[in-house]
């Protein structure tokens, strides 16, 4: 998957070096808000890049009773957190917030405290839950959108 993505990086650079800065700007743009969509999509799914659903939470030991539980970062998908953001030469989708530490610690499986606010809270190691990544469609898409603006300019 990331040779793909190199690949296509090192195929389309050249390309849409020909076109003006505005014009690259645009495609950039469009990049960025097709990947903000389908990573929240794949998100909302519960699944990897890969198309593996991610591992399920822990059962809590005190669950409150009639107590209504969120899916798992629900509010990560949210436009004002998962932000996307684009220049001439690149396009990029980042968590923001305090957001972006719970998102780290999941994207890469890292250890952390249970509850961070509380200092003898329990540290575990998290199961990794890829939130942002590029499957297949997501680089098919990506080439389709960038060879319309190269064909555009033309």
């Amino acid at each position: 998957m990331a040779d793909d993505l190199s690949r296509l990086a090192n195929w389309v650079a050249p390309l849409i070096a020909g076109l003006s800065v505005p014009r690259r700007r645009a495609a950039m743009v469009q990049v960025a808000t097709y990947m903000r969509r389908s990573n929240s999509q794949r998100i909302a799914e519960q699944r990897n890049p890969d198309g593996s659903p991610y591992e399920p939470r822990k059962p809590r030991l005190r669950a409150k009773k009639g107590s209504i539980r969120r899916t798992m970062f629900e509010k990560l998908r949210q436009a004002r957190l998962l932000r996307k953001s684009a220049t001439a030469e690149s396009a990029m989708l980042t968590i923001n917030g305090r957001s972006a530490r719970i998102a780290r610690v999941h994207q890469q499986g890292l250890r952390d405290k249970v509850d961070w606010r509380r200092p003898n809270s329990p540290s575990i190691v998290y199961p990794r839950r890829e939130l942002l990544g590029f499957t297949d469609a997501d680089i098919d898409a990506i080439t389709d959108i960038l060879l319309r603006h190269i064909t555009a300019g033309t």
